[in-house]
C-alpha cells in the first residue's frame, strides 16, 4: 500500500476523531449554564473598560452598562481569567460565607509577588487561619480599650495640632501621616517624627505605589521600585527582630514582640505578616478618613450633629474631671458611627474582591464553573437603589434605624461571619446584611474594629478643633484603588470654645447631596 493509499485511508478516521472531539468539547461547554455576558478581546478581555478609573461614589459606566445588558450576575474575562461579576448581595454573602468550601481567596500573581507569598491577603487555608489568629489576639477587645484606644488619640492629636489657622492642607496625606505613624508605633514601636520612621514611610510610600502600579517588572517602572523598597522593607524588620532574639527582649508592647513571643512563625512568615499588615493597617484606614472629611464638607448638618454629640461627652468628662477619652466615651459615640457607616458604605474603599471556584457551583439557575474566576463587587451592593435609598447621597441618618452603636456592630459582624442571625439573638436586617465594608465570612477583616475606632477618635477631635471646607476642588476616584488626585486640599480654620447648652437637631428631610 502506497503512502497516498495510506494517506486516504487514515484520514477519515482522523477527521472524524477531530469532530468527535471538537463536538464533545462544545457539548461540555454547553452543560454550563453560564450567565450572558462578553467575554472581550482575546488575552485582553474586559480589562481596559473594567479598571477605567470613575468617581468613587458610583460603580462607574462600564459596570452600569453591563449590570443594565446582563444583570446583576454576568460573566466576563478579567485578569486573565473567565470570571462571574457579582452586584448581586445574594451571590455575594453566598461566596464569603462558603470560604474554603466552595470558593477561595484568589489575587493575581503580581500582587502574591509584591506582598509576599506568606501575606494575610494571599494565603488560604489553615495558615491563613493561623496567620489571622495571631492578629485577631493582638487585636482583642481588651486590647483595643485599653491600649489601642489612647495610641489612637495620641497620634490624632499629634497630627492635628500641627494645623495652622486658616492653612490649606492636604487632608489625605495627613491622614497617611496618621496612619502610617499609628501602624509603625502599633507593630513595632516607632515613634513618630524619628529618622528611621521617616525613612520606613520613604520606602513604604514607593512601595505603595508599585503595589496599585501595573506589574511591569522592568526597570525604572514603579512596579520594579515598588520590589527594591520591599526588601528594604524587610531588612529593616530582620534588624529590629534579630535586635530583640538577641537582646532576649519579651516584651509584648507591639505587634512584633507579640509575634516573637507567642507564635511559632518562621522568620520568612513574620516579615511577610508585618509588611502585609502595615498595608493593611495604613492604607484603607486613610482612605476611610479621607472620605469623610470629604462628605462631611458638603453635610454641614451632619457636621453641626457630630459637633454636638461629642460637645457632650467633653461636658461629661470635664465634670469627672478626666481628659482622655476611655471605652464608655467611644460607645456614646453613636451618631458618629452612623456617619462611619455612611463613610464605608458610599465611599467603598475595598471595591471588589478576588475569589475562584474550587468546584462547578450552581446559582439561581446559574452555573459557576470550577476553575472561574468570581469576583464579588461590595461597591455595586453598597450603592444599588433597590436597597439602598438614594444610595449616591450621604445620609448618616439612614443608620439610626439600624446601627448607630458599637455594639450593633458586633451583630453585623457576626452576621457576616456565617451565623443565621444576630448574637445578642434579635432578628436579621436587611439593610444589615447587605453592608460588608470589610468583607464576610472566614476571611472578614481582623483590623475592623480597630478601623472605626481610628476614624471615630479622629472625628471627635477634628470637629471639637475646626471647621473646613475645600480649598481647590476635588474628589475620591476608584483607580481601582480610591483616591484623591489633589490629595483633598482644605482650608481649616480653629472652631471657637464650643457652648455646652446645645439643641439636638433634627434629621434634614432629604439627604445631603454630594458633588
Amino acid at each position: 500500500m502506497s503512502d497516498l493509499e495510506f494517506s486516504l485511508l487514515v484520514l477519515p478516521s482522523i477527521l472524524a476523531s477531530l469532530l468527535f472531539f471538537h463536538l464533545l468539547l462544545r457539548r461540555n461547554q454547553k452543560s454550563y449554564h453560564l450567565p450572558p455576558g462578553n467575554m472581550g478581546w482575546p488575552l485582553l478581555g474586559e480589562n481596559i473598560g473594567y479598571l477605567k478609573p470613575y468617581k468613587a461614589t458610583t460603580i462607574g459606566k462600564f459596570m452600569e452598562e453591563h449590570i443594565s445588558k446582563y444583570g446583576k450576575i454576568y460573566k466576563s474575562n478579567l485578569f486573565g481569567e473567565p470570571t462571574i461579576v457579582s452586584a448581586d448581595a445574594g451571590l455575594n454573602r453566598f461566596i464569603l460565607q462558603n470560604e474554603g468550601r466552595l470558593f477561595e481567596c484568589s489575587y493575581p500573581r503580581s500582587i502574591g509577588g509584591i506582598l509576599g507569598k506568606w501575606s494575610m491577603l494571599v494565603l488560604v487555608g489553615d495558615m491563613h487561619r493561623n496567620m489571622r489568629i495571631i492578629s485577631l489576639n493582638f487585636l482583642s477587645n481588651a486590647r483595643l480599650r485599653t491600649h489601642l484606644l489612647q495610641e489612637v488619640e495620641k497620634h490624632t492629636l499629634l497630627v492635628l495640632g500641627s494645623w495652622k489657622q486658616n492653612s490649606v492642607i492636604c487632608a489625605q496625606d495627613e491622614a497617611k501621616k496618621f496612619t502610617f505613624n499609628l501602624m509603625a508605633k502599633h507593630i513595632m514601636s516607632l515613634d513618630p517624627g524619628k529618622p528611621e520612621t521617616e525613612q520606613l514611610k520613604k520606602e513604604y510610600i514607593t512601595f505603595m505605589k508599585g503595589v496599585v502600579s501595573a506589574p511591569l517588572n522592568f526597570p525604572g517602572t514603579a512596579y520594579r521600585k515598588a520590589l527594591q523598597s520591599r526588601s528594604t522593607i524587610l531588612q529593616f524588620i530582620e534588624i529590629r527582630m534579630e535586635e530583640r532574639i538577641k537582646n532576649e527582649c519579651k516584651a509584648d508592647d507591639d505587634l512584633l514582640g507579640w509575634v516573637l513571643k507567642n507564635s511559632s512563625l518562621s522568620k520568612e512568615q513574620i516579615l511577610d505578616l508585618v509588611l502585609s499588615l502595615l498595608f493593611a493597617g495604613h492604607e484603607t484606614s486613610s482612605v476611610s478618613i479621607a472620605l469623610a472629611i470629604y462628605f462631611l464638607q458638603s453635610c454641614p448638618k451632619a457636621v453641626q450633629e457630630l459637633r454636638e454629640e461629642h460637645e457632650e461627652i467633653v461636658k461629661a468628662k470635664k465634670q469627672s474631671q478626666q481628659m482622655e477619652l476611655n471605652w464608655d466615651d467611644y460607645k456614646k459615640m453613636e451618631f458618629t458611627q452612623c456617619v462611619v457607616s455612611e463613610t464605608l458604605r458610599l465611599g467603598n474603599v475595598v471595591r471588589f474582591l478576588h475569589r475562584k471556584a474550587l468546584r462547578d457551583v450552581r446559582y439561581r439557575g446559574y452555573d459557576i464553573p470550577c476553575g472561574w474566576k468570581v469576583l464579588p463587587v461590595i461597591a455595586a451592593v453598597h450603592l444599588d437603589p433597590s436597597l439602598f435609598d438614594q444610595p449616591q447621597h450621604f445620609n448618616p441618618w439612614r443608620w439610626q434605624r439600624n446601627i448607630c452603636y458599637s455594639s450593633s456592630w458586633f451583630n453585623i459582624l457576626w452576621l457576616q461571619a456565617g451565623g443565621g442571625s444576630y448574637a445578642d439573638g434579635s432578628s436579621t436586617a436587611t439593610s444589615n446584611k447587605n453592608f460588608m465594608p470589610f468583607g464576610g465570612g472566614p476571611r472578614l477583616c481582623a483590623g475592623s474594629e480597630l478601623a472605626k475606632l481610628e476614624m471615630a477618635v479622629f472625628l471627635h477631635h477634628l470637629v471639637l478643633n475646626y471647621h473646613w471646607e475645600l480649598a481647590d476642588a476635588d474628589q475620591a476616584f476608584a483607580l481601582p484603588f480610591v483616591d484623591f488626585p489633589k490629595g483633598l486640599p482644605i482650608r481649616v480654620q480653629q472652631h471657637k470654645p464650643f457652648c455646652v447648652e446645645t439643641t439636638p437637631t433634627s434629621p434634614p428631610t432629604f439627604p445631603c447631596k454630594n458633588n
